[in-house]
Parts: structure tokens; sequence; C-alpha cells
């Protein structure tokens, strides 16, 4: 690859990734203390993002596989995205902010296949090139909330009750607003399939690779990680508000030690995979959700403040060890004509129903016991996360059986 296109790809990733982490990370409580949402409201915002995944494949697979360079729409996308962030951040309630974060996440969560889309045409050797690339998107995302906690302080004590949260949302429309213009300077990657070829909704969403469900190994794997998105999804939406309103000082900052993480673990999924096995990885991948709460649900801001930075830490093995350890298996099990559908499949599942239902549980239980005042109410919402992450892991254990390779024909 020409050096000059490894750093527009560089670039680019770094912009894409360090959009969603400008306000994704924050936006639990911006939401809470900006426009004083419920739980329930807070559910229905966050998930948005699910809506998101579930459409996405259509808007990949029907229009940007088939009609237009992937870099085009790219651009399109982000520049309708910077749009609608703007309004996100002259919003002052939940009515009005509503609408525009659904169609924001409904136009974002394509971009994420297509910076992939546009990257892999551009490398000869993608297993050993793509890592280097995507490496920016983390490094993006770190870069947006350590600027939000030591550059413009706005999840300082003073910046969230001054509303000042409300600026990520500018910071993230500029940055969207660059990217979009940026992406119509990117290597020219046209559509790959015929536009005369039909594609049914069932091969979009990857329901083609139902068959591989017939596997009784996949298919108890399939269920597991739909559960253990229920958990994950108390962390993205309750996550930042608990450790502001714990005291923890630049909570922002601080959560982008588990984007650190999630980089430096990664590296460890071969050793363990050659060594544990497909299983073990994964059932640790799993028990460290229900650690990392049990760390949150005891830890402080003050003595205990390390409980609260091991949990954060944590992020790297358990999203690294049970999702790209997930998308490793999927791939070995599905064999050449289920790849893509199966990696399809698992994304919906995830990211699409598992992360839907999870949300709602996660502002059902807020609501709860905002409801029924209780003391200690972080503990006792982030001991049913825990519980949940163990239970899956239980039901993982005993009726995951570790064995060879069994490919659908």
């Amino acid at each position: 690859m020409k050096s000059g296109t490894r750093l527009q790809l560089s670039v680019m990733m770094f912009l894409e990734f360090f959009i969603w982490g400008s306000w994704f990370v924050t936006l639990g409580t911006f939401l809470a203390k900006n426009l004083q949402a419920s739980g329930l409201e807070t559910a229905s915002v966050f998930s948005t993002q699910s809506y998101g995944a579930i459409i996405a494949p259509f808007i990949v697979g029907m229009i940007a596989d088939k009609y237009f360079n992937a870099e085009k729409i790219l651009g399109i996308l982000h520049l309708l995205g910077a749009a609608l962030m703007f309004q996100m951040y002259r919003a002052e309630s939940v009515s009005v902010f509503y609408p525009y974060v659904f169609a924001y996440m409904v136009l974002y969560m394509p971009t994420l296949a297509l910076v992939n889309s546009v990257s892999f045409r551009q490398m000869n050797n993608p297993e050993k090139e793509f890592s280097t690339i995507r490496v920016w998107g983390t490094i993006g995302w770190i870069i947006a909330g350590l600027t939000i906690s030591y550059v413009f302080h706005w999840d300082s004590t003073a910046g969230t009750e001054a509303g000042a949260l409300k600026n990520t949302f500018a910071m993230g429309a500029v940055a969207s607003l660059l990217l979009g213009l940026f992406s119509f300077t990117l290597p020219k990657t046209p559509p790959v399939k015929d536009k005369t070829q039909k594609d049914s909704i069932a091969e979009i969403l990857g329901l083609d690779a139902i068959k591989l469900l017939s596997n009784r190994n996949f298919l108890v794997f399939f269920i597991s990680s739909i559960l253990i998105c229920i958990p994950l999804a108390f962390y993205y939406q309750n996550a930042h508000h608990f450790l502001e309103q714990t005291g923890l000082e630049n909570p922002t900052g601080k959560m982008a030690i588990g984007q650190v993480s999630e980089a430096l673990f990664i590296l460890l999924i071969p050793v363990f995979f050659s060594r544990f096995g497909f299983k073990k990885t994964i059932m640790i991948g799993m028990i460290a959700w229900a650690v990392r709460y049990l760390l949150f649900a005891y830890g402080n801001a003050g003595p205990l403040a390390f409980m609260l930075i091991t949990g954060i830490a944590l992020h790297g093995i358990c999203y690294d060890f049970f999702f790209v350890s997930g998308q490793i298996y999927t791939d070995q099990q599905a064999g050449e004509k289920y790849k893509s559908a199966a990696q399809g499949l698992v994304t919906l599942a995830t990211y699409g129903v598992g992360m839907l239902i999870g949300f709602w549980v996660a502002g059902i239980i807020s609501d709860y016991y905002t409801t029924h005042a209780t003391d200690n109410f972080w503990q006792k919402v982030w001991m049913i996360p825990s519980v949940i992450a163990a239970v899956v892991w239980l039901l993982f254990m005993a009726t995951f059986r570790d064995s060879k390779r069994e490919v659908v024909a």
C-alpha cells in the first residue's frame, strides 16, 4: 500500500471513531443532567444504536454495494450526520432530541461497514495490514475522551451542572463535517455487485446462515451472544453517569482506559486461542463482565477508586475475549459459503436484538430503583448485570462442548 493511501485510511479511521467517542460515552450523563431523562427515555435513546444496526445492512447491501462508490456514500452520510448532530446540540428536551438521534444512528451505523470496505479494497494483505489502520479508530475514540476531560473539562462537576456536555455534539458535528468532506478525497471504491442482481432480505440480514444453528455448539454460542449483550448495554447506558455521580474526576478521560485495554488485549487473543482453546477464552470474557460490575457495585471515588479504574480497564478482556473471539469462531464454523452471512447474522443478533433488549432492561431497572427510593442505588443497579453475566457464563460452561470445526455444508 502506498504511504499516502495508508495516511488517508488512518485519518478516515481516526475521525470515524473520534466522532462516535465524542458524544456516545457521555450520552447517559447528558440525558440525565441536561434533558432530565427518565430511565426508559434514556433506554429509548440508546436503543437507536440497535435500530441503526438492524437497518444498516439494507443501506450497505442494497445501495452501497450496487449503485455508488463507497467513499461517496460515506461522505454524504457524514455530511448529513453533521447537520443532525448540530440539531442534537440544540435540542432542549428528549422529545426534540430523539428523532434527530434516531435519524443520526440510522445514517452512522452503515459507515462502520463502509470504512472497512474502503480500507479492504486498498489492501493486498488485509490480515496483516488492516489492524495497523483500524488501531487509529481506537486512538480517535481515546483522543475524544481525553479532549472532553482534560482540554475542555465538559464532564467536570461544574461543567455537568452548567450543561456543558451538550458541547460534545458540537465537537462531533465539526468532526463529522470534516470526515464528510475528506471522504470525497479517499481512493475510489466502486460497487462490487451488479445492480441488476437481486438480493433477498434474508441474504442482506445474514439469515441465510440460519442453517449454522443446527450445529448445537454454534446455537449455544449464538444464544449466549444475545444474552451477554444485556449486561453490555448496562455499561454503555449507565457507566459514565455512574462514574460522574460517584465523584470520579474526569470520568470521560478515565473511561478511555477501556479502549487502551481493548487495543492491548486484542494482541493476546491468538495466545489464548492456541493455549486454552475457544471455550475457555470466551468464558474468560464472560466472567470478566460479572467481575467488572461487582467492582462497580462496591467501588467508590475515594479509597476504593482503584476498583472503578480496574472495572474500566477490564473492557479489553470483556470485549475482545468475547466479541473478537466470537467473530473468529464464527468465521471458522461458517465455511466459505456462509462466512459473510454468518458474521451478519451474529452482528444482527448482538448489536441489534441483544443490545436492544439490554438497553430496555437497564432503563427499567434504573426507573424501578429510582421510584422505590433506596440506599446504595448504583450498587443495586450493577448487581443485576453482574448476576446476568454470571448466569450466562454458567450456562455456556455447562452446554458448550469444545470440539473441532464443524462446518455446515
